[in-house]
């Protein structure tokens, strides 16, 4: 009996996952283009692709990718492919996994819709230059090669997991926290740590290495279901050498009242994640 029960619970699973393909492939290219296109637009954002398709057996593929908000592209990619996982759709998971080819670099992640299951994040070789998102919503200029690995189960509140993140031969030009701008810098290495539980993102630290600057972020904030709307608890930490110093001596005489000794500046961070500011 245990034998028969699995027997047709396999044959129906495959069934199933058969019905999903052969339905997915009668299904014209243009209409899951507007279909991903009407998703975006109702989150606030545009989508454009010069060609799209399906990629079999479960996906969809397109090309020269752009998608933007009302200031303008946020993401390009030169290539998109997302596909629905087959085995966990046989064991009733619902999981999609997806890659971005940006420039030279690529984004993969794997992630679990329903069922449960961990899901995860990597990137490798991303120019930050290729990314309009820094331009478009910080107006900032921002240069360095990006890796990125992170895992996480769960969902909203009840989400854990980490991040790390590491970039090199950083360069950052016109960053400001709401009004407030900060110096102009380069760095050799920028490693970051996020991590995520108990209802909350940490970022356990956030270190910025440069010759003449060293920069160190850390702080946290809820996970909220609107996470741009989510308060900010972030402490800013710059250690300027005397020579660095002097050459932006205007923009720290801009943050004098946050220096707290000779060569150390402790500047609080507040507000929201769409809309920090310096308090």
């Amino acid at each position: 009996m245990p034998r028969r029960l699995l027997t047709i619970a396999a044959v129906s699973a495959a069934a199933v996952a058969l019905f999903v393909v052969l339905t997915l492939l009668f299904i014209p290219d243009q209409v899951l283009r507007d279909t991903v296109t009407r998703g975006l637009e109702s989150a606030g954002f545009t989508f454009t692709a010069t060609r799209f398709g399906k990629a079999l057996p479960l996906g969809i593929r397109a090309e020269g990718v752009t998608i933007g908000n009302d200031r303008g592209p946020i993401l390009k990619a030169d290539r998109a492919v997302v596909r629905l996982s087959l085995l966990p759709l046989l064991a009733g998971r619902v999981n999609i996994a997806g890659t971005l080819r940006i420039g030279t670099g690529e984004v993969s992640g794997t992630f679990a819709l329903r069922g449960g299951g961990k899901s995860t994040i990597a990137a490798h070789g991303i120019k930050l230059e290729d990314l309009p998102f820094f331009a478009t919503v910080t107006g900032t200029q921002v240069k360095g090669v990006a890796t990125v690995r992170g895992s996480y189960s769960g969902r909203a509140t009840a989400a854990t997991g980490a991040l790390q993140v590491e970039i090199t031969n950083a360069d950052l030009r016109g960053v400001k926290i709401g009004e407030v701008p900060l110096p102009d810098a380069g760095f050799d290495t920028v490693r970051g740590a996020l991590k995520v539980g108990g209802g909350r993102l940490t970022l356990e630290s956030l270190t910025l290495q440069g010759e003449g600057l060293y920069v160190r972020l850390k702080g946290d904030l809820p996970v909220t279901a609107s996470l741009p709307a989510s308060p900010l608890n972030l402490t800013l930490e710059l250690m300027p050498k005397p020579q660095f110093l002097e050459k932006q001596k205007f923009v720290f005489l801009l943050l004098t009242k946050y220096q707290s000794s000779p060569g150390y500046y402790q500047i609080p961070i507040r507000g929201v994640l769409g809309k920090p500011v310096i308090q």
